[in-house]
């Protein structure tokens, strides 16, 4: 009986057991539906693409926005930069914009209150600055390498004449001469604006065709003017200049004088400035000196009481020094003349141009160096040349014999002063070289 009874109870046991174990595996799939259910699992999925579509709209927003702005900018500031031609005005440059003849008319005549357009050089630039309704909001006239006029064409014309900002920096070369001055100058990258006034600053101690010989040695430092956000730039004044031929050496430091002029001087505190220059013109070859010749027209022997230079028509001339002009028209076989008087005792005159300088007339006083013509053939002459003549006490005399008194000696506490200011630019040049 008592086998019977723990048989049962067993039995029972096993049986709420096994129930047991069914109930809560029925519990553990019922979850397992509610977490992982697809309708669930879609709603979920719907809200990350809802917030990561939601995140790339904004920033699909934020690039249209710049993409607007970059290309609103750029409409803003179109520009068309005008060349002036040979011929060309400045009304019509404006005929090519969307300017009524009104309008035109207003913007000429407020430029010519501080321009006037008739200036206008070949090559010059002006720039038109064009919204985007293709209007012309602005114009700017580039007057030189750092200054501007700039027109704002709202519905009151405002026009402003700018500085631009500007930095200098002192370049130096060094060279050999081989074929001449200019031309090895051109090779080895100088400007030729500095070549042009290192040719004026040696002038009154060299004939270029004579003196310079092959070898010669040639030493520059000169400014190099950069403008602030513009590719161009200018060439200010020769800081320091040395030319040495075989033995004799020729150097000019730049200096500002107590009076206020910049000038050039030896380390001895002399000026180079002599009272008048053998060569007024630059780059000329000697074609005939001063003496008896055959004369090439004639055919007879004369005395020829100047010097003469063959150059290209057009090539300019210098005045010889400081004076007064006291001839300028045509002067018989001369053809067009102009003689400066420098003092009581000198003179130069000069023959054969093809024109004068504008202003140039009886009269007018003119400093050494400033260009008073341009060489031609007129006259009694068998090319283009420039006869020169040196009148000392009303008799001529021959130029490159001819001894010249110096300017200026600098002394006392000037002459320290520049004593220390060629130090420095010597100093510079030097370090600029070799850097």
């Amino acid at each position: 009986m008592i086998p019977s009874v723990k048989n049962t109870t067993f039995l029972i046991l096993i049986i709420f057991g096994f129930l047991f174990f069914l109930f809560n595996a029925n519990i553990l799939s019922l979850n397992y539906k509610n977490i992982s259910s697809p309708k669930q699992i879609k709603s979920i999925e719907q809200k990350v693409e809802i917030n990561k579509n939601s995140h790339k709209s904004k920033v699909e927003k934020e690039n249209v926005i710049k993409d607007f702005s970059y290309n609103d900018y750029k409409l803003q500031n179109k520009e068309i930069i005008i060349t002036v031609k040979k011929g060309q005005t400045f009304l019509s440059i404006l005929d090519d914009f969307n300017f009524d003849n009104k309008r035109k008319f207003e913007i000429i005549n407020s430029i010519n209150k501080i321009f006037d357009l008739r200036e206008l050089k070949v090559n010059q630039k002006i720039n038109f600055i064009i919204n985007n309704e293709e209007k012309v909001k602005k114009i700017i006239i580039e007057l030189s390498y750092n200054t501007n006029i700039e027109i704002n064409l709202g519905p009151k014309i405002q026009i402003e004449k700018k500085q631009l900002e500007t930095f200098t920096e002192i370049n130096s070369k060094e060279y050999l001469i081989t074929n001449s001055l200019y031309a090895d100058g051109i090779n080895n990258k100088i400007p030729n604006q500095i070549l042009i006034k290192l040719i004026q600053l040696f002038s009154f101690d060299l004939d270029f065709q004579r003196d310079i010989q092959k070898n010669t040695k040639v030493s520059v430092s000169y400014e190099k003017i950069n403008v602030k956000n513009k590719s161009e730039s200018s060439f200010g004044d020769i800081e320091y200049a040395q030319i040495i031929i075989k033995n004799n050496t020729l150097e000019y430091f730049k200096f500002l004088t107590d009076d206020g002029f910049i000038d050039y001087f030896n380390r001895e505190g002399k000026n180079v400035k002599k009272s008048i220059l053998k060569t007024p013109l630059d780059g000329a070859r000697l074609s005939s000196s001063f003496g008896m010749r055959k004369h090439p027209i004639s055919g007879f022997n004369k005395m020829h009481k100047g010097i003469d230079f063959a150059a290209p028509k057009g090539t300019p001339i210098y005045a010889g020094g400081n004076g007064v002009i006291e001839m300028a028209g045509v002067n018989g076989g001369y053809g067009k003349y102009i003689r400066i008087r420098h003092n009581n005792e000198y003179k130069t005159a000069y023959a054969h141009l093809s024109s004068f300088k504008k202003g140039i007339s009886k009269g007018v006083r003119v400093n050494q160096g400033e260009v008073i013509g341009y060489v031609g053939s007129t006259g009694r002459s068998t090319g283009p040349h420039l006869h020169y003549e040196i009148i000392y006490q009303n008799k001529q005399i021959n130029p490159l014999t001819l001894k010249l008194p110096s300017g200026k000696i600098l002394k006392g506490s000037e002459l320290e002063r520049f004593i220390k200011n060629y130090k420095m630019i010597y100093a510079n040049h030097l370090n600029n070289l070799f850097e």
